[in-house]
């Protein structure tokens, strides 16, 4: 093959040193506009499976990049004073102009032609001259902006301002420096990289930066390679205990604000994206130069398996872009961690530590207790004290109260529709589905959308709460959990709005009903999507009724034994029609301004809260994010959940979306979590309210993180309890917990251990299990006058 690659950076040199040496009949050329001298920034860190990928893949450039190798594995954690160190991660570091010379000398001994000082030619000219046109020029590629139409590439340009320098301050572990000033929160990320050195990256939000007078220098144009000496002597200023003395080295050094990079295909023909062109990744979560040699191995393998380029290019996308996107997520919720630090400020230090650590949502609790055991016990003894528990036991069996509402655990089955209520009448099924969540384990049981009228129903099969026959089946159920449980029991009462009269989940779902339908009502006649019904703008006299329908559950809520009522103003539903401006589009005084918007939906949970006693918590569930242009955003969900706090919500339980059919959501682990956060810490904490987290957390790992990380008070989980009802009682076994928090009902206790499930009787040689149960050392630090030492 004949190979251009546009950009002499690690990925590109890298991929034309795996290819020829896979084959050296191929002719590769590779083209860099900079000297081969010249290299921006100072270190690079890698993993462990990167690096093993690297040895299998080239042992001479693994040789040598391990030769040159700075080692560690803890990370110092220095917040206001505080201390804290965590260890067992693992991270292995060097110099970028010592990765740079192990690669151009590689690609010398294999024979690959390299044009340094020299810009690659048009895409165009080498897509018709050679089989393969690799593009790894960085961030602002330009064979990505003259094949845009191809790669449809997107730039999110974020909101803080961060400026790379090193320093011949040699840290000896990873450093995190948060410092609060008088200006607002500012951080070093620090890392070693040699026996001389560190990576020195200082980041603040743009506000921070304005306020503390960096931004002198925002209109100056710097040459190629200059740095910010006036950033230089403040930063030298503002950091000098975290300096000790010791100097800030540049290398063409000034205030960036990061680009999150993403293309929605990689390849267009015979032209492939790698590296920055393709993607970035917050430098928070790992290493550009990482991913881009990673990029490199995939193609390379991918060229070298697949008989043609085509195929070879697809397979590379398919193979590395869901990897790379996973890392994204990973990366943006860390790189938004950062944003709103400041959020955080007055977290206790040790929460604050473990929630820095954890902000990925890619390390948990978990993994730090099989890293480093003594931080996990710190944080879970830490997170006893703050709730005033007698004992330290794992986070979600502390107890915990909504309101005058005291709960055994922080547990939360989330409401799930059902669709087999008979007139919304519930009945056996009901209650072997509540009851069995109840008695395994969970410290609430939540119903699912219960309908305040027919017509507020989504389906014909949706249970109600509007007539006695319903009252009393329900008093069955509540009965029930009460007698065999010590779990309690909320009703959720909502409207369906525009998105009522709809077929069973698994007939069509959002599809109107063809015969038995009823006239549906909105903010606005505006339909949920194509194909669905258009409502009817409710009238005032239909608002007027609808309140008095909630008023009439609420009232019968509290006869059926509910020990909590949520008014459900979540998921495109009534409620949440009037909240997001893509559903109402009303000119009266029920629309237009969020004031206007919340008017209804407030008038609504007012008239609940004043139709059940004081000591009965009424809480509210709402969407967080329309995930919509246009649509409401995590920063109106502040606003919104103010305003129900203000209104005597005793719980936010925060959910996003489903307002609309063009949303895009941004689905992953936890991925409701951040919202959660957000409202938790800017309203609900110091308002005293608790916050429910929901959406993707499906095992105890990440409700004890969530909890520990101060995101949540309350998990509410839905689809892993309809996996294993017992999901609770076998996350305490998991855990080796036995409690009140998690009791099992008396005939069941037999079953409370989990069951063998391989030979118990095969012995290990003696010699082996002493090895094992010798302890591992959890903290090397970097010393290179005596080298890696155990700490």
């Amino acid at each position: 093959m004949r190979i251009a690659i546009a950009g002499g950076g690690p990925g590109g040199l890298y991929l034309a040193a795996l290819m020829k040496s896979l084959d050296p009949s191929h002719e590769i050329t590779v083209w860099e506009r900079n000297a081969p001298d010249d290299t921006f920034g100072f270190g690079v860190v890698f993993s462990d499976e990167t690096l093993g990928s690297i040895g299998g893949a080239d042992r001479v450039v693994h040789d040598e990049m391990e030769r040159l190798f700075a080692r560690w594995t803890d990370i110092d954690v220095e917040l206001d004073g505080h201390s804290f160190t965590v260890g067992g991660q693992g991270f292995a570091a060097m110099s970028r102009k010592d990765l740079l010379r192990a690669l151009q000398q590689r690609a010398l001994e294999l024979d690959v032609t390299v044009h340094y000082r020299t810009d690659a030619p048009d895409v165009d000219e080498l897509s018709a001259a050679y089989d393969l046109v690799v593009a790894s020029d960085g961030l602002n590629s330009q064979v990505r902006t003259r094949r845009q139409e191809a790669f449809r590439p997107t730039l999110d340009r974020r909101a803080n301002k961060y400026i790379w320098f090193g320093t011949d301050l040699v840290f000896e572990a990873f450093q995190f420096n948060v410092l609060t000033t008088q200006w607002g929160v500012m951080q070093i990320h620090g890392y070693p990289y040699s026996d001389t050195g560190s990576t020195f990256i200082v980041e603040m939000h743009e506000d921070v930066w304005r306020r503390a007078g960096l931004d002198r220098t925002e209109d100056q144009v710097f040459p190629p390679g200059a740095s910010d000496t006036y950033a230089v002597e403040r930063v030298s200023e503002i950091f000098a205990t975290e300096l000790q003395g010791h100097q800030v080295l540049t290398n063409n050094s000034k205030w960036l604000s990061f680009q999150t990079v993403r293309n929605e295909r990689w390849y267009d023909g015979n032209v492939v994206l790698i590296g920055d062109a393709a993607h970035t990744a917050h430098f928070s979560i790992g290493s550009g130069t990482k991913l881009a040699m990673e990029d490199a191995l995939a193609l390379a393998a991918c060229l070298h398996e697949h008989p043609s380029v085509g195929q070879a290019l697809a397979a590379y996308e398919g193979e590395r872009k869901p990897v790379v996107e996973s890392t994204q997520r990973a990366a943006q919720a860390s790189l938004e961690w950062f944003e709103n630090i400041g959020m955080y400020a007055d977290q206790d230090p040790a929460q604050f530590v473990f929630n820095l650590i954890t902000r990925s949502r890619r390390i948990t609790f978990d993994n730090l207790k099989d890293r480093d055991t003594v931080f996990a016990a710190q944080m879970e003894q830490e997170f006893a004290r703050h709730q005033g528990a007698p004992q330290v036991v794992p986070a979600m069996f502390q107890p915990g109260r909504i309101g005058e509402l005291e709960l055994k655990n922080r547990v939360i089955v989330s409401p799930m529709d059902m669709y087999v209520a008979t007139d919304g009448l519930v009945g056996d099924f009901h209650l072997a589905h509540l009851g069995s969540k109840a008695m395994g384990g969970a410290g609430l049981v939540m119903t699912e959308m219960t309908c305040v009228s027919p017509e507020a129903r989504i389906t014909l099969g949706c249970p109600g709460l509007w007539n006695d026959d319903q009252t009393r089946a329900w008093r069955r159920i509540t009965d029930f959990v009460h007698s065999h449980s010590t779990a309690k029991i909320g009703v959720q009462l909502g409207h369906s709005g525009r998105k009522g009269s709809t077929k069973l989940m698994w007939e069509g779902m959002d599809e109107p009903l063809e015969t038995g339908n009823w006239e549906v009502v909105g903010p606005s006649a505006l339909p949920y999507g194509p194909g669905c019904h258009v409502p009817r703008e409710a009238t005032a006299d239909d608002l007027r009724s609808i309140v008095r329908d909630f008023v009439v559950s609420a009232e019968r809520a509290v006869e059926a034994g509910f020990d909590l009522v949520e008014v459900h103003a979540a998921h495109g539903y009534l409620l949440s029609s009037f909240l997001s401006p893509i559903s109402n589009q009303r000119t009266d005084a029920y629309g237009g301004s969020m004031e206007g918007r919340l008017r209804f939906p407030l008038e609504v949970f007012d008239a609940v809260r004043q139709a059940v006693p004081a000591a009965i918590p009424v809480t509210v569930r709402i969407s967080a994010t329309d995930w919509a242009p246009d649509g409401n955003t995590d920063e109106d969900a502040v606003q919104l959940a103010a305003a129900f706090i203000e209104h005597g919500a005793a719980a936010i339980d925060v959910s996003s979306g489903q307002v609309t059919k063009d949303e895009k959501p941004s689905f992953g682990r936890s991925y409701q979590t951040p919202f959660a956060d957000k409202i938790r810490h800017r309203v609900a904490g110091p308002a005293g309210v608790q916050v429910i987290a929901v959406g993707a957390i499906s095992s105890y790992d990440d409700v004890n993180t969530i909890l520990l990380a101060g995101r949540a008070d309350f998990c509410a989980l839905g689809r892993p309890h309809l996996y294993d009802p017992n999901w609770t009682l076998h996350a305490a076994a998991e855990q080796d917990y036995q409690g009140d928090a998690a009791e099992w009902p008396e005939p069941w206790k037999a079953g409370r251990r989990r069951p063998p499930t391989s030979r118990t009787d095969k012995i290990p040689p003696r010699l082996s299990v002493l090895r094992e149960g010798e302890a591992k050392d959890v903290h090397v630090r970097w010393r290179p006058a005596r080298a890696p030492v155990g700490g």
